[in-house]
């Protein structure tokens, strides 16, 4: 017994040949492995079956590798290994800037990708409580898998930048995130002095999700430090 024994493999992958290589690989040393050919259906599994570990190619045909790890780090931290042809070293930091854990170029050896997979689940291993693809508290439902807000049974239409402020406080629940560094994950280091960027922002998060906006119950401010986000 191994301590990856049945750890569920999420490959998202089009190529049918190194499906087929990593199925009987993968089989063999006790994983488990869910298949998917695209972007989007790698999302979908990725949410409905909760891996342990994903796999990703960065040439999918549909959407880049880059933006389905993107998707995935809106709501989840599983460990995500790039398994791709694109050798070039800002493609590796691209991928790795977006949230993947690890690189293997192609062509690979089936040994060093089995090191990497263990390394990273080792890593995920001390991980306090699995990833939930949808948040709630009181009447607020924020469904980051299918980038759906809820309030009771009223679906709450977001813009981008909302939704990726709502989802970052998701990310910290109960916990303060100052001003910078909301400025700093939501509009990106250059904005980390625009204060007003972020006061306009969560009153119009108040205005869509709080029953009363004067007197917020879940986008709380901490005077002078930041915000918090309730998480009961």
């Amino acid at each position: 017994m191994t301590d990856n024994e049945e750890a569920l493999v999420l490959l998202i992958e089009d190529e049918a040949q190194i499906r087929r290589f990593l199925r009987a690989a993968l089989g063999a040393h006790g994983y488990r492995l869910v298949e998917s050919t695209t972007g989007e259906d790698g999302l979908v599994q990725a949410a409905t079956r909760l891996p342990d570990l994903v796999i990703v190619d960065l040439g999918l045909p549909d959407l880049d590798g880059v933006d389905v790890i993107r998707k995935l780090r809106e709501w989840a931290s599983v460990p995500i290994i790039v398994l791709s042809a694109r050798g070039q070293e800002r493609d590796k930091i691209t991928a790795l800037d977006a949230g993947a854990d690890d690189y293997v170029s192609k062509p690979f050896g089936v040994g060093e990708l089995l090191a990497r997979m263990r390394v990273a689940l080792r890593h995920a291993s001390s991980a306090k409580e699995p990833d939930q693809p949808t948040f709630t508290v009181g009447d607020l439902k924020v469904d980051l898998a299918h980038r759906k807000v809820f309030t009771g049974d009223k679906e709450v239409h977001l813009t981008p930048i909302e939704f990726k402020l709502l989802t970052t406080l998701v990310r910290y629940a109960g916990k303060v995130l100052t001003h910078r560094q909301l400025l700093k994950e939501v509009w990106g280091p250059p904005y980390a002095d625009q204060a007003h960027y972020l006061r306009v922002y969560m009153a119009q998060l108040r205005r869509k999700l709080e029953a009363d906006p004067a007197r917020p119950r879940y986008f709380l401010t901490e005077p002078g430090v930041g915000y918090r986000l309730a998480s009961e």
